[in-house]
């Protein structure tokens, strides 16, 4: 089993820094929305997810049919291979492991390209030439997980035309599109033969509700991939979190200058302290220290991700989310102590 960030149950009582969570928090409204649920659970879930589609049809600007609600965007992840069924993929090393373990469930055979640390981890054109007619599917993170780095325009344009012409199934994960600025340039909404995944769960703090929803303008695989689901999915609460959280664009923005701001503080004070920084375009900051620095830091109080159990990565790379001011400046505080 992968092991993910957010470990507070065996960690509790600690800062922590490995879940890429929006340091505001809940949305009140959205909170709010979640506890009234509550009181109409006794009932099925909206089978069809009708009003929460039509809320993220008007922010995202598709149609309505061209959306699918799941448990997260993990069980989209496995759904859509269950759906498209591959039998030849290409994964990108460094990156979210779901992908990995979804292929794997449907007996996918895999093949992995290695990001490069002398290239600083992004992205490069040699990607284009493993996209052949023998791959089915591929899984582009942007911003990459854990690595936050992002893939420059004119190459992703490429890299969706030589699926296009290849017949290859585009996943575009843009989970995290929503902490860059100017995120609409980096989406692939709209092209042919690509499936776009997105979640409430970072920007609105909702990992524990549990909602994500994926763009496809094939409508047929979409009626696909609902087939490989279960029924009511989508919690009451879920739903109705999520419907209002569609309308929360001011809380959306006024994160992204939190974030910023923050970043910019963290940057400076780990320009001095980390032995290399990578990549930092979404919420969290990509870099490398002594093996044993996730160990130390937890004695401090501090849990941040130890990325060592990425396929591509070994010892001595980190992940840290940017978190509130508070807590970013114990963060800095505890690194000093170490130094």
């Amino acid at each position: 089993m992968h092991k993910h960030g957010g470990d507070i149950y065996t960690n509790s009582g600690k800062i922590d820094f490995s879940a890429n969570i929006n340091p505001l928090g809940m949305p009140k409204s959205v909170s709010l929305a979640a506890k009234n649920a509550v009181d109409y659970s006794n009932v099925y879930p909206d089978v069809n997810c009708s009003k929460l589609k039509k809320a993220i049809s008007i922010r995202e600007n598709v149609g309505e049919e061209n959306i699918i609600c799941g448990n997260g965007a993990a069980e989209l992840i496995f759904a859509v291979c269950m759906a498209k069924k591959p039998k030849n993929a290409v994964l990108i090393c460094p990156s979210f492991e779901e992908y990995r373990q979804a292929l794997e469930a449907v007996d996918c055979e895999i093949a992995n390209f290695y990001l490069k640390e002398e290239n600083n981890f992004k992205l490069d054109e040699e990607f284009l030439d493993v996209l052949t007619p023998r791959c089915d599917i591929i899984f582009v993170c942007n911003p990459n997980n854990p690595t936050g780095q992002m893939i420059e325009k004119d190459l992703f344009i490429k890299i969706v035309e030589k699926c296009l012409e290849n017949d290859i199934l585009l996943v575009a994960d843009e989970c995290f599109n929503d902490f860059i600025s100017k995120n609409e340039r980096y989406t692939v909404k709209g092209i042919e033969n690509t499936f776009i995944l997105k979640a409430f769960t970072k920007m609105y703090a909702m990992a524990g509700i549990r909602l994500g929803y994926g763009i496809c303008s094939n409508t047929e695989f979409l009626k696909k991939i609902q087939l490989c689901m279960q029924p009511w999915n989508v919690s009451v609460m879920a739903q109705a979190a999520g419907v209002v959280a569609a309308q929360e664009l001011g809380f959306a923005e006024r994160t992204l200058c939190i974030i910023e701001e923050e970043k910019e503080y963290l940057l400076k004070e780990l320009s001095t302290l980390a032995k290399k920084i990578y990549g930092y375009s979404a919420n969290y900051i990509f870099f490398k220290e002594k093996n044993d620095f996730a160990d130390r830091m937890l004695l401090s109080g501090i849990i941040i991700r130890n990325c060592s159990n990425y396929q591509g990565l070994d010892e001595g790379f980190f992940r840290i989310a940017i978190k509130g001011h508070e807590d970013n400046v114990k963060l800095i505080e505890a690194w000093k102590k170490l130094k």
